[in-house]
């Protein structure tokens, strides 16, 4: 028995896109998506695939993740109606764990996320439950769980979308959805709701962390929101250009819902909603990528400011294209490079792009995406053929379009985007002509160099089934159950084979071309002789609808599957000789195909998955199967070479296998294909024309290059020429000046060192007298500093003495008031301790900035002499340069050379010593300055403290003398409070009377609102009348097209009287009747009347109209002024009893702290009065009583103003109400209850 072939995946073309977050990196080059039921690692660079097959028996894949790590990846799949999770490891494809959550109620996951530092991992269950797990994945262990539901959605809408962790804290999760915006924190093995969303509701479709509180949400009305500790920051909305606002926490009520109403979009358009739906949100490093609506990326860059967190910077759109499919294509998953150099986006048409940040150009605010590879199929993959003598295979689907690969590299090498469905391709052997049966044609198209081009249409309507014979000058095709075969070369219907029943489903020639086997669904399998169009052999099971058939290679054994889940191997399609059931049971057999060596055979089955069975066939378990797709395969074909598989599915998946057949050696000789390509004249033709224009333009450019060339050289020469002559004039320029210049130089070294000597001579004794002077201005600066320590000692023995002095002195003050100023003794104490403190660190200061001078000089001098010895090796650098340019007089220049390096270091370090000693006396200077201010600034402090001990005496004196006039002051204040709250009791009755006429206003408006609606109905009952003479117009137009149409038809009878006359009685007697002239009449009355009347309608709607606009105008700037006025007076109402709260508050104060009780007021009261005629000569009583007396005098003249702003209310109130009895009350509700605002205090 014979081993089963051994399937490998080379290439898998597409992607399935609706896995969310199907896009991760796994490093710079490698991007990490599903593809049918694999796991893809592409590389970008390489253009390679690495594939890690998923579970077998997954039923789907709903969505996936990758570890910040980049080392594993988590899948969520469905299997057997229950919800799995698999870990796979990057690096070796190997299974590293699978999480079974048993407590999950649900069938799918809905979104997966690792912890940021890969350890933990969070799944989020889908309904009924919305079960959000929190995982320990190494450990397999749930460490929480929670049921997120949401409550303020529909039970119908209710989901939830994504879950994610704060990247700064594991601990801390997020879980969006329809209506839902949860917060969770992991706490003692339990995930508690930490916060909620406490505006609005939104339907929340992804979000991201901005930082480590603050998130960004994406909402279906293509709304992006900041979100932080459960409040809405800041709002951008995407269909618009607008700059959005800003929400904080502080807002009030009021302010809530003005931002309510100023944020809805005027064009609330459901479906311009849609196209504004966020799919995805990705950070970066400057701010954020966003996928909304179709064919756009916004790019946004984060802004340092408080109201306006993020500004748009550029839009990146989908590549252009003239199909219908591109212009709502959406991007549903993007990812980031880790170096964010590139982006990598999928949308829901399975196309995967890509954008280089490198190469966008900045000055424009638009980029455009460019396929990571080539284009996919996006839907149904229905149709597939491979070429005999090239290595191609071609597609086609439901998607429109026809593609041509190239299997061995996997490129796409022709896209031919149609106007209807493709169901069937067939590519002739040559690889020049290509098949492809459409809904309405069968069509043959030469394959050019980069384009399908049209031969001719066959009348084949929905042909889903088309072969070239292996020969290529037959092609047979399915004509619903009749199989058509045509001639290649003169395009013509040869023969027809009728005898199926039902659909034919598969065609395959015989090796020889001479005969054609078919099955269908009506359980028949033919073997048709071609040029007989007669059936040799047949093989009939009614109860089996066949799907999918293979021959060998003597074209003897036909091996067939269909309904009956079953594979059967049928002879000399006849008898039926072996049958291996399909297992399990609902697994269901869809495509099958036999190698050309008998060897191999290949069963494509309904839930996505190959299998290669052994031979012969007998045991049902004897296979090996494949993942390959999610969903059914629809077809599965083996190259002519038997060296690779192709599968179709769909999930609009193409699939590329390795097919290596167990004991047979591979083809030793070379396999040589086909090279040849077609191409139309004209493009040949213009090409040609091209080369040969360029090449014209090569040889003139060449030309005028040489000549050019020419030109140069002679410039060239000439300037040579020059510049030798210039130079050697300037060299004989220079060695007259080299002369001169050396006889000056030997006059002004001998004058220079009779200079250096005087120099040296006065810097000695200058230095001995700077020496002297210092020393004695040292002495000096020491006696001062141990006299200032004197006279510190003594102030603060002054100080302690004065204290003492002031403690017996105030005995009984102090017991009255210890609370009051012990506070102020401790504050002097503690500053004369830092002035003690103070003086002890001048005099360590003192010496420290002694020994930090000393210091300083001495490194000073190590850096004058380092400077120096530089100064030194750069004048020997000169001089040896000037020894190899003065060759002539080598000996002398030494020797003045020498003499001068002598001087020069001399005068080098005179002068380093003058600049020393200059410093030093600088330093000095500048020391005895600073200490001489800081004397005088400490003077100044103590005489300060002094002046400050005798104010806070004089002011104590003082503020006993006001808390008495004070005491007074009040109880007038009181006295004048009485009449103001009998106004205030005023005020509230005049409100109230207000209240009821708005009330009255109310009524009013209602009935206005009912005379409207009266209107309104008789308005649309016109509408309808008029709807009713439009049709009987266009019922009218129709009648009269119909008789034009027969009488036109009549013209042909006009050579016959007889059936003309007939024929025109016949439309009179249908078209005419003879009380259509009454009728008429009668119409026309009518429609004069109707027309009357309902211009008079009009007339009144719109009169009525402007007078209801006008008037709900009118009265709603009245309410809103009178709204204004109320809430005017109940703040001043208000602020008068808060001041009013704070006297009472401030004459408690002050009672308690003179100790004045209600026995003692009456006597206190009159020394009050008797210290204020005795203090009113004072400054501060003056200024006090002034005060208090214009604090009284703006009351009153409030209070009047408030009364006359109450009557002329009241007064504009009355006139309005009988102007126009119909105003309405206002919008936004009862007025505030003002009663119980002003008895509040």
């Amino acid at each position: 028995m014979a081993q089963p072939g051994i399937l490998s995946i080379k290439q898998v073309i597409g992607v399935r896109s609706t896995v969310t977050n199907g896009l991760a990196f796994q490093d710079e080059q490698t991007v990490v998506y599903i593809a049918g039921g694999n796991i893809i690692l592409y590389g970008i660079d390489q253009k390679s695939q690495k594939v890690i097959p998923c579970s077998i028996n997954a039923q789907a894949l709903t969505t996936m993740t990758v570890s910040p790590n980049r080392r594993v990846i988590a899948i969520a799949e469905r299997i057997n109606d229950r919800p799995s999770i698999t870990i796979y490891d990057l690096q070796t494809g190997k299974r590293r764990k699978t999480l079974q959550p048993e407590t999950m109620k649900s069938s799918d996951i809905v979104s997966l996320l690792f912890s940021s530092d890969s350890k933990y991992l969070l799944t989020q269950g889908s309904a009924p439950d919305y079960s959000l797990i929190y995982w320990s994945w190494e450990k397999g262990k749930v460490m929480a769980s929670i049921d997120v539901k949401p409550t303020s959605a529909s039970q119908t809408n209710a989901s939830v979308n994504q879950v994610s962790f704060n990247p700064q804290d594991n601990t801390q999760i997020c879980a969006i959805g329809n209506g839902l915006f949860k917060m969770f924190r992991y706490n003692d093995s339990t995930l508690k709701p930490s916060q909620n969303l406490k505006q609005e509701q939104h339907n929340f479709t992804c979000h991201c962390w901005i930082s480590d509180e603050r998130l960004l949400a994406g909402t279906d009305q293509g709304k992006l929101f900041v979100i932080q500790n459960g409040e809405i920051l800041h709002e951008i909305k995407l269909d618009t250009k607008a700059e959005s606002r800003s929400v904080t926490s502080q807002h009030s009520g009021e302010e809530h819902l003005g931002h309510g109403e100023s944020s809805m979009d005027i064009n609330a358009d459901g479906d311009h909603i849609n196209k504004s739906e966020v799919t995805c949100i990705v950070p970066f490093s400057r701010g954020v990528l966003v996928a909304a609506g179709a064919n756009k990326v916004y790019m946004f860059d984060r802004i340092d400011d408080n109201r306006e967190y993020y500004r748009r910077n550029r839009e990146i759109i989908l590549p252009n294209d003239s199909i219908d499919k591109i212009n709502d294509e959406r991007i549903v998953s993007m990812c980031l490079s880790p170096s964010e150099e590139t982006l990598i986006a999928a949308t829901d048409h399975q196309q995967i792009y890509q954008l280089s940040f490198s190469t966008i150009d900045i000055t424009k605010d638009v980029a455009t995406f460019s396929f990571l590879a080539d284009g996919y199929h996006y839907a149904q993959v229905t149709g597939c053929d491979t070429c005999i003598r090239k290595q191609l295979i071609a597609t086609c689907g439901i998607d429109k379009s026809v593609r041509i690969w190239n299997y061995e590299t996997g490129t796409l090498e022709i896209c031919k985007e149609c106007q209807e469905e493709a169901y069937a391709v067939s590519l002739h052997p040559s690889g020049l002509f290509i098949l492809v049966g459409f809904s309405d044609k069968l069509k043959l198209f030469t394959i050019l160099i980069d384009d399908l081009r049209l031969v001719k249409d066959f009348p084949i309507r929905g042909c889903r089934e088309v072969l070239f014979s292996n020969g290529g000058h037959l092609f047979a095709a399915v004509h619903g159950n009749v199989i058509q075969i045509f001639s290649t070369i003169t395009l013509e219907n040869i023969t027809n084979l009728k005898g199926h029943n039902g659909k034919v489903r598969q065609l395959v020639w015989s090796p020889d071309d001479a005969r054609l086997f078919s099955c269908g669904m009506d359980g028949a399998v033919y073997e048709w002789e071609v040029t007989t169009a007669k059936r040799i052999h047949e093989a009939v099971l009614k109860a089996c609808g066949y799907t999918g058939i293979g021959i060998s290679g003597d074209a003897k054994t036909v091996f067939a599957v269909g309904t009956d889940r079953k594979i059967k191997e049928i002879y000399e399609t006849q008898q039926i000789v072996r049958e291996v059931p399909i297992t399990p049971d609902d697994v269901q057999p869809t495509s099958i195909a036999l190698s050309h060596t008998g060897r191999s055979l290949l069963v494509g089955t309904s839930k996505g998955t190959i299998r290669s069975y052994s031979f012969p066939l007998s045991k049902p378990d004897d296979f090996t199967e494949y993942v390959a797709h999610v969903g059914m395969i629809n077809r599965v074909r083996i190259t002519y070479q038997d060296e690779y598989a192709v599968t179709i599915g769909d999930d609009g998946i193409v699939i590329l296998w390795t097919l290596q057949e167990v004991g047979i050696a591979k083809k030793e000789k070379d396999i040589f294909y086909a090279e040849e390509i077609l191409i139309t004249k004209t493009d040949l033709e213009e090409k040609n024309a091209s080369i040969r224009e360029l090449k014209q333009r090569v040889s003139e450019l060449r030309e005028e290059n040489d000549y050019q060339l020419k030109l140069k050289d002679m410039n060239y020469a000439e300037r040579i020429r020059d510049l030798t002559d210039k130079f050697m004039q300037e060299m004989e320029n220079l060695k007259t000046k080299h002369i001169v210049v050396s006889n000056e130089k030997e006059k002004e070294a001998s004058k220079h060192a009779e200079q250096l000597h005087d120099l040296t001579e006065k810097q000695t004794k200058e230095l001995q007298d700077l020496e002297s002077s210092n020393n004695q201005k040292l002495m000096l600066e020491y006696e001062k500093y141990q006299d200032l320590q004197s006279k510190t000692q003594k102030t603060q023995e002054d100080y302690e003495r004065q204290l003492t002095e002031l403690e017996n002195k105030k005995e009984e003050d102090v017991a009255r008031q210890r609370l009051k100023y012990t506070t102020e003794l401790e504050k002097i104490k503690n500053q004369l301790f830092i002035e003690h403190e103070k003086g002890k660190q001048q005099s360590r200061d003192y010496e420290e900035t002694k020994r930090q001078i000393e210091e300083d000089a001495d490194e000073e001098i190590v850096k004058l002499m380092q400077a120096h010895e530089q100064a030194l090796s750069q004048c020997k650098e000169d001089n040896v340069n000037l020894r190899n340019k003065s060759t002539a007089n080598q000996r002398k220049i030494k020797d003045s050379e020498e003499a001068i390096r002598k001087k020069e270091i001399e005068v080098a370090n005179l002068k380093s010593e003058e600049t020393k000693l200059k410093n030093n006396i600088q330093g000095l200077k500048k020391d005895t300055e600073s200490l001489k201010k800081e004397i005088q600034e400490r003077d100044e402090t103590i005489q300060d403290k002094e002046k400050r001990i005798y104010e806070l005496k004089r002011k104590n004196q003082e503020l006993e003398k006001f808390k008495f006039v004070l005491d007074y002051r009040i109880k007038e204040l009181k006295k004048q409070i009485e009449p103001r709250e009998i106004e205030i009791k005023d005020m509230k009755e005049q409100i109230t009377n207000m209240e009821a006429e708005l009330e009255r206003l109310s009524k009013n408006n209602d009935e206005e609102k009912l005379k409207n609606e009266e209107l309104r109905s008789k308005l649309s009952a016109s509408s309808l009348a008029l709807q009713q003479e439009k049709q009987m117009k266009r019922d009218s137009e129709l009648a009269l097209k119909r008789i034009k149409t027969d009488i036109h038809n009549c013209s042909a009878l006009i050579t016959e009287p007889k059936l003309l006359t007939q024929r025109v009685a016949e439309i009179y007697a249908q078209y005419v009747r003879e009380d259509a002239t009454e009728e008429a009449n009668i119409d026309q009355d009518i429609t004069k009347e109707y027309a009357r009347q309902r211009d008079h309608l009009e007339r009144t709607v719109r009169s009525l109209k402007a007078k209801v606009d006008k008037d709900s105008e009118r009265h709603k700037t009245e309410n809103i002024r009178i709204m204004q006025e109320n809430v005017t007076l109940i703040k001043e109402i208000n602020d008068l009893r808060r001041e009013l709260k704070a006297s009472r508050v401030k004459l408690q104060d002050l009672q308690t702290a003179m100790g004045i009780s209600r026995k003692t007021a009456a006597r206190t009261t009159e020394e009050i009065v008797q210290a204020l005629n005795t203090h009113q000569n004072t400054h501060i009583v003056k200024e006090r009583q002034n005060e208090l007396e214009n604090l009284i005098q703006h009351q009153r003249s409030e209070i009047q103003r408030l009364h006359e702003q109450i009557a002329s209310i009241e007064g504009g109130n009355k006139r309005s109400g009988s102007a126009s009895g119909n105003r309405s009350r206002p919008t936004s509700g009862q007025l505030p209850p003002i009663a119980s605002a002003l008895t509040a205090h």
